[in-house]
C-alpha cells in the first residue's frame, strides 16, 4: 500500500497513510507530517527568520566577549563569521529532512534514537533552548530597565530590574504561546525594521565620532600565535555553539518550506552575513563611544540611554523587537515540541511553551551572564560539547545510513521499525556517549585540551563515524525497492 506520495521533492502522507496513524499515541496535530498546502515558506521567510534571530543582544555581546578575551576587532568578527559558516553545514543537512518529509525535530529524532529514545535528544535540545530563552529575557529585561531609568524615576522603584525582567519574560511567553505561524508573520515584517534600526545606530556612531574610533585600530593582546590559538579554538566552538541548537531543530521550521531551494537560499544568504554584520555594528559602535563619551559602552541600552527621550523610546521598541524575534523562534519552539512529544495525546505545543518558560527561570540566566567567561566557555562551550555528537548522529542517519529514505507512518507506531524493540536505539546512545566522553576526558589530559576546545566539531565527527559503522545493515534501513513500494510518485516530481 502506498502510504506516502512525493511531488517536487516534498513527501506527504496519502489518505491511507494518515488513516493508519491518526489514532497512534505518538501522533497529534503538532507532530504529524505537514501537508502540501502547509509548505508555504519562501526564501524570504527563511532569510527574515535568520535576520530576526541574529539581530539580538547576545550577538552584540558575543563580539564584545571575544574582544574582552584579547582579540582585536577583525579577529573577533572573522571568528564569528567562520563559526557561523561551519554551523551552516549541519543546519542545511538537517533542513533537507525537515523540508522533504515535513516532520518536526522530535519526530526526526525517533528515526535515530527510537520512539522512546527520541526524548533524549529532544529534551537535551529543549533544556538548552529554555536556557537561551531565559538569557534573552534577561538581556532584554536589563536593557528595558536601563532605558526606563534614563527617562523616569524608575531607579527608585524597589526591585526595578527584576520587575523589568519578569515583565519582559511574560511578554515573550505570551508571544511564543501563539505558535509557529504567528512567529513566521512577525519575523517577516520585523526583519527589515531591525536592519534599518541597526544601520541607523551605525550611521549615528560614525557621524558623531568622525570615524571608526580608536578601538578599531587597537591591536590584539596576543603576542604569539600560540596565545591566540589558545583563545581562538574555544571561541570558535562558542561561535558554532551559538546556533548549534538550531542545527538540530531546524526541521521544526523547514517542514513548512516550499522547496529545498527556498530553504537553502534563504538560510545561506542570511545567517553568516547577518551575524557578521551585527557583530561588527557592536564593535564599531563601542569603538565610537570611546571618542564620544570617553569610555567603551558595550551595552546598546547604555548607549541609547544617552539619547533624547524620543530616541530612547524608539530604541526600547527596537530592543524589544530584536529580543522577541530571536527568543520566540530560536528558543521556545524546540522545548515546546520536546514537552509535547513526551505525551502527544495529553500535551500540546501551547502547554509546552508555558512549561519551557518556567524551566527557563529555573536555569538562572543571571548566573550564566555573570561574566563573559561563563558565557563563552561555560555555557556555549559546554552545551556545544553535548549537541555536536547529536548533530553528527542526525546527519549520519539521514544521509549516510538511510540515504534520505524514510517510512513516515512507521515514525508514529509504537511497534514500528523505528521502535528498535525496546523503544531505544542503543547504538545511537553509545555513539552519543562516546562523542561526548572523548572531548570531556581530553579536557583533563595534558596536551589534549585542544580536543575539548573543539568539542562540538570533534564530537560531531566521532559520533558520525561510530554511528554509521554501528548501523550498517540495520533492519530499519529501507532499500530503494522498499521505498518505492510505499511511495507514490507524482509526475511533477523532481530530484529530491
Amino acid at each position: 500500500m502506498k502510504t506516502q506520495t512525493v511531488s517536487n521533492g516534498i513527501v506527504t502522507l496519502t489518505k491511507e497513510g494518515e488513516e493508519a496513524i491518526k489514532n497512534s499515541p505518538l501522533y497529534n496535530e503538532g507532530l504529524r507530517p505537514t501537508r502540501t498546502a502547509e509548505h508555504t515558506w519562501t526564501s524570504y521567510n527563511f532569510a527574515s527568520l535568520w535576520i530576526g534571530m541574529s539581530i539580538c543582544l547576545p550577538t552584540y555581546a558575543m563580539a564584545a566577549g571575544l574582544i574582552s578575551l584579547g582579540m582585536n576587532w577583525w579577529q573577533a568578527i572573522l571568528t564569528i563569521i567562520l563559526g557561523n559558516c561551519i554551523v551552516l553545514i549541519p543546519i542545511l543537512l538537517n533542513s533537507h529532512a525537515g523540508t522533504k518529509f515535513g516532520i518536526p525535530y522530535p519526530v526526526f529524532a525517533r528515526l535515530w534514537f527510537g520512539s522512546k529514545g527520541a526524548h533524549i535528544p529532544a529534551v537535551a535540545r529543549g533544556l538548552i533552548g529554555a536556557g537561551w530563552f531565559g538569557i534573552n529575557c534577561w538581556f532584554g529585561g536589563a536593557a528595558i530597565d536601563t532605558l526606563l531609568m534614563s527617562m523616569t524615576g524608575w531607579a527608585n522603584v524597589p526591585g526595578h530590574l527584576w520587575i523589568s525582567f519578569f515583565g519582559f519574560w511574560l511578554l515573550n511567553v505570551w508571544v511564543a504561546y501563539r505558535g509557529p505561524e504567528a512567529i513566521k508573520k512577525m519575523e517577516a515584517w520585523a526583519a527589515p525594521i531591525l536592519i534599518i534600526m541597526s544601520l541607523a545606530l551605525l550611521v549615528w556612531a560614525l557621524t558623531k565620532a568622525g570615524g571608526w574610533g580608536p578601538m578599531l585600530s587597537a591591536p590584539s593582546k596576543f603576542t604569539t600565535t600560540a596565545e591566540f590559538l589558545k583563545v581562538f579554538f574555544p571561541a570558535l566552538t562558542g561561535a558554532i555553539a551559538f546556533w548549534a541548537t538550531m542545527a538540530l531543530n531546524i526541521p521544526d521550521f523547514c517542514r513548512y518550506a516550499k522547496s529545498q531551494k527556498a530553504q537553502v537560499i534563504g538560510q545561506s544568504s542570511s545567517l553568516p552575513t547577518t551575524m557578521g554584520f551585527f557583530s561588527f555594528i557592536g564593535v564599531a559602535v563601542a569603538s565610537a563611544t570611546v571618542v564620544i563619551y570617553g569610555e567603551a559602552l558595550w551595552d546598546p541600552a547604555a548607549v541609547l540611554a544617552k539619547f533624547s527621550p524620543f530616541a530612547i523610546f524608539l530604541g526600547t521598541i527596537g530592543i524589544i523587537l530584536a529580543t522577541l524575534t530571536t527568543n520566540v523562534a530560536a528558543n521556545i519552539v524546540a522545548p515546546a515540541r520536546a514537552v509535547e512529544n513526551l505525551a502527544p495525546r495529553r500535551l500540546s505545543y501551547k502547554a509546552g511553551a508555558l512549561i519551557a518558560g518556567v524551566v527557563s527561570l529555573l536555569l538562572q540566566p543571571w548566573y550564566i551572564l555573570e561574566n563573559f567567561g561563563n558565557y563563552i566557555f561555560l555555557w556555549l562551550g559546554t552545551y556545544g560539547a553535548l549537541l555536536g555528537p547529536i548533530d553528527g548522529i542526525a546527519i549520519a542517519d539521514y544521509w549516510l545510513v538511510r540515504k534520505r529514505r524514510i517510512h513516515l507512518t512507521e515514525l508514529y507506531k509504537t511497534n514500528g521499525i523505528y521502535t528498535y524493540k525496546t523503544g531505544f536505539n542503543g547504538r545511537a546512545i553509545w555513539a552519543m556517549l562516546i562523542g561526548i566522553a572523548i572531548p570531556f576526558i581530553s579536557k583533563y589530559i595534558p596536551g589534549l585540551s585542544i580536543i575539548w576546545d573543539n568539542a562540538w566539531t570533534v564530537g560531531l565527527l566521532i559520533s558520525l563515524v561510530i554511528y554509521t559503522w554501528m548501523m550498517k545493515n540495520d533492519g530499519s534501513i529501507l532499500s530503494a525497492n522498499d521505498y518505492e513500494k510505499i511511495t507514490a510518485n507524482n509526475k511533477q516530481t523532481i530530484a529530491s
